[in-house]
């Protein structure tokens, strides 16, 4: 930590004021402030609360690469931390920044810690949230793996399909819904049967707004079609919330090219050979020359 001299020079006094103040942006953008001090401070554009409940625990600091880490711990209350936020995972992967703060002259200040929220847990009326350093990005596995799907995500740069295309997705408000999982939409035409299979639905507003959902089953009952997530949304879905239904994909490359016509963006292999000519041996009824056993 690098400490300003005005900073330098009050801690030299032996008698000093100090606090720490901690800041989260949320992916969404919300930007929240708080402090353990027993007053508001202010500071970047800021406003850093205090009687938040939220604490943190002594920073672990090392040179080198290795991975700073530390703990959030705070009670869950409705202007402050919302349990319901944590559920629709708006703290996933938020921005975090800690300070070493003189309240009395908010100027003379060090940035402490930088990183991001890691796996948050609750129990209780509380939450515990790690905190992961910047450094926590070299631990995630780089490169690609040889395979036949496609290792891209829908949408993502690495696939380069554009969502936002005509036929490929649609928002309708909810019409009838069981348990968080089941969507049935009476008027839902014009898209072919398991169109949306493996594709994604988007909570856009009321209570749940912003949670996603892995499609699992998309079929027509009755004239009614039915969408069927994985698991329930982690927060209630009520008639009349507006959801985005968007395509799925296999990941084969037949799917990518027929129905995406992506097919320079594939991210697979799909003549990779199987398991099966892994494992092959000789016969005497059979060719072995060396040509291809698909």
């Amino acid at each position: 930590m690098a400490v300003p001299g005005d900073l330098l020079a009050h801690l030299g006094t032996g008698a000093t004021t100090l606090c720490r103040c901690w800041a989260v942006t949320r992916r969404d953008g919300v930007v929240m402030g708080f402090t353990d001090h027993d007053r508001e401070l202010s500071f970047d554009g800021i406003a850093f609360r205090p009687n938040t409940g939220l604490t943190a625990r002594a920073l672990t600091q090392t040179t080198g690469l290795s991975v700073d880490n530390t703990e959030a711990l705070g009670a869950l209350s409705d202007d402050a931390v919302r349990e319901a936020d944590l559920l629709a995972g708006r703290y996933d992967g938020a921005g975090v920044r800690a300070w070493l703060v003189n309240w009395t002259a908010p100027e003379q200040r060090a940035i402490q810690f930088q990183g991001t929220i890691g796996e948050v847990t609750r129990s209780g009326g509380a939450f515990q949230a790690e905190l992961r350093g910047f450094a926590e990005a070299l631990n995630q596995p780089q490169g690609r793996v040889y395979q036949k799907p496609c290792a891209a995500v829908l949408g993502d740069a690495s696939c380069g399909f554009d969502l936002g295309q005509l036929g490929y997705a649609t928002e309708r408000a909810v019409e009838e819904v069981a348990e968080a999982r089941v969507f049935r939409f009476a008027g839902l035409a014009g898209f072919e049967p398991r169109w949306f299979e493996a594709g994604r639905l988007r909570v856009l507003d009321g209570e749940g707004a912003g949670v996603i959902g892995i499609i699992k089953n998309d079929r027509y009952k009755g004239g009614v079609r039915v969408v069927e997530l994985w698991q329930s949304l982690r927060l209630p879905v009520a008639a009349g919330d507006r959801v985005r239904l968007e395509a799925g994909c296999d990941k084969r490359a037949e799917t990518c090219r027929l129905k995406f016509n992506n097919l320079l963006n594939f991210r697979g292999f799909p003549h990779v050979p199987g398991e099966d000519w892994l494992i092959s041996y000789p016969v005497s009824g059979g060719r072995n020359d060396g040509g291809s056993l698909q």
